[in-house]
């Protein structure tokens, strides 16, 4: 695998991947990465922020409202980001560095625009916009739906560990921002 060292970490990006892409294979084991990928897709936005709405317009003890106040934000702010870095970047997914071969391909094949995945930022943004204002139970959810999501990119060939690792922390900054641009508006974040 060719790319800057922050990529290709000395090799490890290309071993961890194909260690989680060949770890399991079988009916549940191909059917929870196909849908964590489903889960993570970024088109299921509009979905998601009306479940959270609802949820804290109907149980504010269970979501806060100014934790959906975060998504929306946190969710431009990322789009923004992953368009446009993923095509100015534009390295290769592993089918193309790997060939299609060695990797285990669940849905369509992709082959450009690697990195970050967009996948993962946003499950990750959605976690992190929604986590402070969460009960516990809740709290939980959100952490096993990101890790779900950013392990299945993996494990249906689409992504390397780096581009998941790059999506999961432009999620993460991408809700630490709107919440601090929104806090200095004087919307303040709720905290359990």
């Amino acid at each position: 695998m060719n790319g800057p060292w922050w990529y290709t970490w000395g090799g490890l990006n290309e071993r961890l991947f194909l260690a989680v892409n060949h770890a399991g294979h079988g009916w549940l084991w191909d059917h929870l990465a196909l849908w964590g990928t489903a889960a993570g897709d970024h088109k299921l936005y509009p979905f998601y922020a009306a479940a959270a709405l609802a949820l804290a317009l109907k149980r504010p003890n269970v979501l806060a409202t100014q934790a959906v106040l975060v998504l929306l934000c946190g969710y431009l702010i990322d789009w923004a980001i992953v368009s446009g870095i993923k095509p100015w970047l534009d390295f290769p997914r592993p089918p193309r560095v790997l060939g299609v071969a060695a990797v285990h391909i669940l849905g369509p094949a992709e082959y450009a625009h690697s990195f970050p995945s967009g996948h993962a930022a946003f499950a990750f943004v959605l976690m992190a916009s929604l986590l402070p204002g969460a009960h516990w139970m809740l709290k939980a959810l959100l952490v096993v739906f990101a890790l779900w999501v950013g392990w299945s990119r993996m494990a249906v060939g689409a992504h390397f560990p780096a581009d998941v690792l790059g999506g999961a922390l432009i999620g993460l900054f991408s809700a630490w921002l709107a919440a601090q641009g929104l806090r200095l508006l004087g919307y303040a974040r709720a905290k359990r």
